[in-house]
């Protein structure tokens, strides 16, 4: 009974020991943790003081799980832009430091969803499957790191595939005034990439809920969402997150582009960005300039879109197409804004509201947009007939404001007036119905071999439509040409257009009735020697 105390004893004081023993080997270790204290809040800002070692760019974290972009460094204060709902911050709250930047969640997982800025869902789906993230500001890829623009990318639209081709790592800008169409044209885009191995992102930025609740229904009743990723900052989130959106919604698309994977990224759009970065710089104290905005206004907008480019092969060869929409006022294409996102881009389509108002939709300025790199990767079947397209287009705008003023016309005129009316109504497009490349083509060409002058206006549309179910019928081995580099032979060219003279047969007016009424009053020239001898009276009378 005496030896059970005794190991007892033994066991606690060897554990007593072993206590003792790592408590001298422990050596405390003290790290710094900086915090600091808010000194005044206001509309979507903050001012922090006592953090001495914060710098540009850094990630703060507030209270109540709210984060904030250290933007204004300077000696005794930060102006920090704030990430979140404010209305609970008060002077005095403390403020800490979490040593890095402001990243977001990248990878497959997020195909399909609709998050915000700093990547929580929206959509009501559970949290997103993620397990990689990239920081929102990134440098752009290098110049020896780039290749050239050489495939196109389809936009199913035929006025922008035809006459203003876009390629795969080109920056186009879409402007227009509000209300004509400019989302649209985006929205068919992404629509069209379904089975062409292309991701799509859609960045919406202070847009009303309403209506990007209404442009992913439609992405999801298209099945889009397959392959897209949705963005969002609504108009009543703080400015901060509106800010931020493009550059996290680029990070996202650069992922994919990293890996090898062609990418085309849509912000709309960057007006409602630039108006949320100018009332971030006013409020935190920065100078004003034209029109209020910073002066580096400029800068954010080029550092963004410097980003969408094509990698060379080394690096996987994948590109970064961007599609940034614009806002003018009052048709002014020269305000500052527009003007800075036309020096930065690689082309321009211009949406005319009188265009729109007349029904002609999508309401695309031909005149006013230009592609400075598509043109390049344009497919030679669409290179062969948009020269002649283009320049017969452009005669007919010309000729058109003469005929409206009831000015005699010769026949030449007439057929070149007649002639551009066909290829306006063949242009058109109705929303949310993008065409293949071949029905593309096969309108086309039959435009630029005049095979639609002899139908009706009013029956156009109908004729186009059965040109474009006929291209159905193209011989594989000549479709297979239109997604190539080689040009269309005159082989090529006879197929195509007797497919279309076929299918426009029926739609031809009908010669026979109205060639009787026409032979009667050449009749009636006939009959004129009677004439003659009522003439001839008058001139015995006169002696």
């Amino acid at each position: 009974m005496s030896t059970q105390p005794e190991s007892l004893q033994n066991a606690f004081d060897r554990t007593f020991a072993g206590i003792s023993q790592a408590t001298k080997a422990f050596t405390p270790q003290l790290a710094p943790h900086e915090v600091g204290q808010i000194t005044r809040v206001s509309n979507g800002i903050a001012a922090v003081s006592g953090l001495p070692g914060a710098g540009y760019d850094e990630l703060l974290e507030f209270p109540g799980g709210v984060f904030g972009i250290a933007f204004n460094v300077d000696e005794h204060e930060i102006g920090v832009v704030l990430l979140g709902e404010y209305s609970d911050l008060h002077a005095g709250d403390q403020v800490g430091r979490t040593g890095r930047v402001m990243d977001v969640a990248v990878g497959d997982g997020l195909l399909g969803r609709v998050i915000d800025s700093l990547g929580r869902p929206m959509d009501g789906k559970g949290p997103v499957a993620s397990t990689e993230r990239l920081p929102i500001e990134r440098p752009a890829a290098a110049i020896m790191d780039r290749a050239a623009v050489n495939v196109p990318l389809q936009t199913g639209l035929k006025v922008v595939d035809a006459l203003i081709p876009i390629g795969r790592g080109q920056r186009e800008l879409i402007l227009g005034d509000r209300q004509t169409g400019k989302t649209t044209i985006a929205i068919d885009t992404i629509l069209n990439q379904r089975g062409k191995n292309v991701l799509c992102v859609y960045c919406a930025i202070g847009q009303r809920a309403s209506a990007v609740a209404k442009a992913v229904a439609n992405l999801r009743e298209k099945g889009a969402m397959d392959y897209t990723v949705v963005v969002v900052a609504e108009g009543n989130d703080a400015p901060g997150l509106e800010y931020i959106t493009p550059y996290a919604a680029t990070s996202i698309a650069e992922h994919f582009m990293e890996a090898g994977r062609d990418v085309l990224i849509v912000y709309d759009d960057l007006t409602q960005h630039a108006r949320a970065y100018r009332e971030l710089s006013l409020l935190l104290g920065r100078p004003p300039g034209r029109e209020a905005f910073p002066g580096d206004i400029f800068y954010i907008h080029s550092r963004l879109l410097e980003r969408a480019t094509h990698l060379r092969k080394e690096l996987g060869g994948g590109s970064l197409t961007a599609l940034p929409i614009i806002e003018t006022e009052a048709q002014d294409i020269s305000a500052y804004i527009p003007t800075n996102l036309i020096s930065i881009t690689d082309g321009q389509i211009y949406v005319s509201p009188s265009l729109f108002e007349l029904g002609v939709l999508p309401a695309v300025d031909v005149g006013k947009s230009v592609s400075r790199v598509g043109g390049k990767a344009q497919r030679a079947a669409y290179r062969a007939v948009a020269g002649d397209l283009k320049l017969a287009y452009a005669q007919f705008l010309e000729l058109e404001t003469f005929a409206r003023f009831g000015a005699r016309l010769d026949d030449g005129t007439r057929k070149i007036i007649e002639h551009g009316r066909r290829i306006r109504e063949c242009l058109k497009q109705p929303e949310s119905s993008p065409v293949a490349m071949s029905a593309q083509i096969a309108v086309l060409l039959a435009l630029s071999a005049e095979l639609f002058d002899t139908v009706p206006l009013d029956r156009m549309a109908d004729a186009e439509h059965a040109v474009q179910e006929a291209a159905t019928g193209i011989p594989a081995d000549v479709a297979a040409r239109f997604e190539t580099a080689d040009k269309l032979s005159d082989e090529d060219r006879k197929v195509v257009t007797g497919i279309a003279r076929t299918t426009l047969t029926p739609f031809q007016p009908k010669p026979a009735p109205d060639a009787k009424p026409d032979a009667k009053p050449d009749a009636k020239p006939d009959a004129k020697p009677e004439a003659k001898p009522e003439a001839k009276p008058p001139s015995p009378k006169k002696p």
